[in-house]
């Protein structure tokens, strides 16, 4: 699943973007449009200083009519999250963790013990000063199983709740079972922004939090806004108020961009021809995130062929990343080579497996499955699910392997075919700090393994690298579980994808990390 999912019931923007000429399969017109018959993409944003106000208005894709407001169980409510709320701390721009609510942070000798020493005068929407209280309060909701969090499965196993402290308002200490290095980093994900002290109840609905925005309104797979928090401790934001709309598929969110009736595209990455007709345009441009997303073809270990590590093997070596890079992004993007571990990140390491389509063919030969065919599926909810899978499906081809394309409704897509289906196409976010990833999604027992993929000798390489308090050591054990999942994991990486982000030229000061943008500096020129 990538974070963003579990679509439902769609909402449509009523202001009628179907007038505008459909950008629907656009990706099909990669192949005809020369270079000379629309410019390059833009390698920036708009630059420039906004003005003070006005109102930023955001389409994005469609939500289960259980969405959230409840930071600790959302799925999908990324946008809204992200400006009503704080974390104790944060991934910055450079891939490291920095302060958010939490001015500092220090381990004991043996990184067993964390005290969090948090800002003074912060306030919740509500007006109740923040305390080391509400952050206690927040793990608790984590950790609780009514809550069913998704950060609950990296979390428990670490943090002994018999343990935690407050000292004093300002002061949190965080006891684990066993010593993680790396733990602040666990808290920087999504699900860990801080909710006020006994909230539980109605945070889903009230979104009461420490953030830029208030919220105003809030409707489940529908409209919302929020409005400028004016006592925010960092400072008021430049806009007035953000109003999001949930719009079907991405070529009415292209076309209600073309027309004016949005600002910015959220979440899903555009397809390189529809961005480079948006660009071409007057009214959009194109931000470019550089590898803002992480494309994988699960493959599920527990249904056959893929129960044999020389399957997945001989799946992995069958493909040229490289190929799929050109032809799905048309170069918008780096190749994977099934590392998960971004390029960027610093414990990526660059040795992979080689292209080898004869050493496929011999390892199915070896596990009785030579001329395999399997079904690949995908769906417009992302526009490069079908290149890629069309781009894996021509390169797979010689190692004899027969790829058969199916594509699957959009809107029940992370419903009934995610981790049901033995293979498919998804993808994610990139952002993640390397234990979070590595655990969230290939640990065994997480919610997010999506390959089902279970392996001791690679869930206990990841405790010895937690526990490991020198860099340089640490940095070499997250190498090698990286190696453990090229070579045995389910999961096929092909590329990371430059993310395509659809705005107005009016937007000013779009800067991105990860799935999250800077709403305090974002804003518009003539608001």
């Amino acid at each position: 699943m990538s974070d963003t999912h579990h679509p439902g019931r769609r909402s449509v923007l009523t202001a009628g973007a179907a007038s505008v000429a459909s950008l629907g399969a656009s990706w099909l017109l990669s192949g005809c449009i020369g270079a000379s018959a629309a410019p390059a993409l833009p390698t920036d944003e708009k630059q420039g200083t906004p003005d003070r106000g006005g109102t930023l208005r955001i389409a994005r894709p469609p939500a289960s009519d259980a969405e959230t407001l409840d930071p600790a169980s959302a799925l999908s409510a990324y946008e809204y999250l992200g400006a009503l709320y704080n974390r104790l701390v944060r991934i910055g721009a450079d891939g490291t963790v920095a302060p958010d609510l939490a001015e500092s942070w220090e381990p004991d000798a043996r990184a067993r013990t964390w005290t969090f020493r948090l800002r003074k005068g912060v306030t919740f929407h509500d007006g109740r000063r923040l305390t080391s209280a509400d952050a206690a309060y927040t793990l608790r909701h984590i950790l609780d199983k009514k809550t069913a969090s998704p950060q609950a499965a990296v979390l428990a196993p670490l943090v002994d709740l018999d343990r935690l402290r407050t000292p004093d308002a300002h002061t949190l200490v965080v006891s684990l079972k066993t010593p993680n290095a790396e733990f602040p980093s666990l808290l920087t994900h999504y699900n860990c922004y801080v909710i006020p002290d006994g909230s539980a109840g109605g945070i889903g609905r009230t979104g009461i939090g420490t953030g830029p925005f208030k919220l105003e309104s809030f409707a489940p797979a529908g409209p919302g806004r929020i409005t400028a928090y004016e006592d925010h401790w960092a400072g008021r934001p430049v806009l007035d108020a953000i109003s999001f709309y949930s719009v079907a598929d991405m070529s009415a969110r292209s076309n209600a961009l073309l027309a004016g009736q949005v600002d910015l595209l959220s979440q899903t990455n555009l397809d390189f021809a529809t961005a480079r007709v948006i660009a071409a345009s007057d009214r959009a441009t194109i931000a470019r995130v550089e590898n803002g997303q992480w494309y994988v073809l699960p493959m599920l270990t527990t249904e056959k062929p893929f129960t044999d590590v020389r399957v997945r093997q001989a799946m992995k070596l069958a493909y040229d990343p490289e190929h799929v890079v050109k032809v799905a992004l048309q170069g918008a993007g780096t190749a994977g080579w099934d590392n998960p571990v971004p390029p960027s990140d610093p414990a990526h390491i660059t040795t992979h497996p080689e292209h080898d389509p004869e050493q496929a063919r011999y390892l199915l030969r070896q596990a009785g499955h030579e001329g395999l065919t399997v079904d690949l599926y995908t769906s417009s909810y992302d526009p490069v699910f079908t290149p890629m899978a069309l781009a894996y499906q021509d390169s797979a081809r010689r190692a004899g392997i027969r790829i058969r394309v199916k594509t699957a409704a959009a809107d029940s897509y992370y419903t009934q075919i995610w981790m049901k289906k033995p293979l498919m196409a998804t993808y994610w976010f990139t952002g993640r700090p390397v234990d979070q990833l590595l655990t969230q999604v290939f640990r065994s027992g997480s919610s997010y393994n999506e390959t089902a993929w279970s392996d001791k000798g690679f869930d206990a390489l990841l405790d010895r690298a937690r526990q490991e308090t020198d860099d340089r050591r640490r940095r070499e054990l997250y190498g090698e579980a990286q190696t453990f999942v090229m070579e045995k994991g389910g999961a096929m990486t092909p590329m990371f994808a430059d993310r395509l982000v659809g705005l107005s030229r009016k937007v000013r000061g779009y800067t991105e990390y990860g799935f999250e943008f800077d709403y305090l500096g974002i804003g518009l020129k003539g608001a």
